[in-house]
């Protein structure tokens, strides 16, 4: 059963937790902090394989979990990592993350509790995580959390006995969407019936079904064809009618098979009532999907074979009405006509495309460095100025204080939320029930200047400040 579409939910390995723990061995007094450090979790590796062709094994496996890192122990023993979760999918799988977003509110809104009113005010949004396009291609889809440190990390000569060790960083956790789009040079497109599957039987080894009735061809078919020694992949899917943009048919679904093609082989066939009908019905369709519409484009009128030229002639000009710049050619399949000239016409204009984006690739400008970057510079404090034809300057924090920037938000309820990648990443390894861990991040947020702006805010001692979901006062209870 050929799958290309599949839903998966994705939970990467929890980090394992520091240990605290105090050397202790007869004749060794004061052996100090020896408390090792926790693993960290697995990750979850998507990788490209040739040898899979669908993704069907995904609807009777929908949760995919790695291991989970093993927690720290004494005599500085590290916990062990957890194992990487290796998943084979085809070659041109897409994987996407699935969110969601408010129609009327931002991220923000939904951290403070403004949730949407209702479901229709949600919008759901895609990531994009991953293009896997040639075998053994590798990445990394859900990362696996960080173990924390044990005690024996925090030990120095002002704190020679520490009681503090970080939990595990939780794992990635979330939905993905994954879609298989089959690696073609050539995608063939065209109203049922129009002999699609006929062409690809004929000019390679594939073995589509073929029928006098529409719809024959109910899921993607991939063939090779050879000319002048160079080998053509060519897609063929479903054909499409007016109005697959709205469902009807087996709608826009498999078009995305032919969305890597070079070019478009656009077949018509020669006992339309109006070629010219016909091929716009498809451009129309073309029109509503991805950029599919400015793809290199060859048409071909198909079962030429004992028709009238003045017919031939006449569908011809039909199509020329409509796109006068159309390269046209006829074919019969069962006769092996034309096929030859058009195959070759293919392979020039693939070979013209890779040129093309060849040179587009060589066109692209390095920008250069940063003063005092570089061998021996210093790297600035803040990004240039980058100034482009099309655009407005922009000037952005450089990576590190991106970092380490935060922001603080009331609620109506008098709950402070706080946001920011480094603090965030502290709160998520604090043990709460450990307060020693706990005075460690308000520390940390002192530091930061945190506190201060909370302070300017109007918090209290009692006052709860909440970081990456874990919840704690402003001042510690006694």
């Amino acid at each position: 059963m050929f799958v290309d579409t599949a839903k998966v939910s994705l939970k990467a390995g929890d980090g394992g937790n520091g240990a605290v723990s105090f050397r202790r061995e007869i004749y060794i007094p004061k052996g100090g902090p020896d408390g090792g450090d926790g693993g960290k979790g697995g990750n979850i590796v998507f990788k490209a394989d040739k040898d899979t062709n669908t993704l069907i094994d995904f609807r009777f496996t929908p949760i995919l979990t790695a291991e989970n890192g093993k927690n720290g122990a004494g005599q500085r023993a590290a916990g062990r990592s957890g194992k990487d979760l290796i998943v084979e999918v085809p070659i041109g799988t897409v994987v996407y993350k699935i969110g969601t977003k408010s129609v009327n509110g931002s991220v923000e809104d939904r951290k403070l509790g403004r949730a949407p009113l209702s479901v229709s005010e949600t919008e759901y949004s895609r990531i994009l995580l991953a293009d896997l396009t040639y075998d053994g291609q590798e990445a990394i889809i859900a990362k696996g959390g960080d173990g924390g440190f044990g005690n024996a990390h925090f030990k120095s000569s002002t704190r020679q006995a520490p009681i503090i060790a970080e939990v595990g960083e939780p794992g990635e956790e979330f939905e993905a969407e994954l879609e298989l789009k089959t690696m073609a040079d050539v995608g063939l497109v065209g109203l049922p019936n129009a002999g699609k599957s006929t062409f690809l039987s004929v000019v390679s080894n594939a073995k589509p079904e073929i029928a006098d009735y529409p719809f024959t061809t109910i899921t993607p078919n991939l063939g090779v064809a050879t000319i002048d020694g160079r080998d053509l992949l060519i897609a063929d899917i479903p054909g499409l009618i007016e109005g697959a943009a709205e469902g009807k048919g087996l709608g826009h679904d498999f078009l995305r098979h032919v969305d890597r093609t070079a070019v478009l082989l656009h077949l018509v066939d020669i006992y339309s009532n109006d070629a010219g009908e016909a091929y716009t019905t498809i451009r129309k369709e073309l029109e509503k999907y991805s950029d599919l519409k400015d793809r290199p484009e060859i048409v071909a009128l198909t079962k030429c074979e004992g028709v009238d030229e003045d017919i031939i002639k006449m569908q011809m000009a039909a199509i020329l009405a409509k796109n006068p710049a159309a390269k046209i050619f006829t074919i019969s399949s069962s006769a092996h006509l034309g096929l030859k000239e058009l195959l070759r016409e293919l392979s020039q204009v693939i070979v013209s495309s890779q040129r093309r984006g060849v040179r587009s690739l060589a066109k692209r400008e390095v920008a250069p460095p940063a003063h005092g970057d570089g061998p021996g510079g210093r790297a600035p404090e803040r990004d240039e100025t980058i100034t482009t034809d099309d655009t407005l300057p922009v000037i952005s924090l450089n990576p590190k204080e991106l970092k380490t920037a935060w922001k603080v938000e009331k609620t109506e309820d008098g709950k402070f939320i706080v946001t920011g990648e480094k603090i965030e990443k502290f709160a998520r390894r604090t043990d709460l029930n450990n307060y020693a861990s706990v005075n460690r991040l308000r520390d940390i947020m002192k530091k930061l200047g945190i506190r201060g702006e909370l302070t300017t805010m109007g918090a209290e001692p009692d006052s709860i400040i909440s970081i990456a979901g874990k919840e704690f006062t402003f001042v510690e209870d006694y």
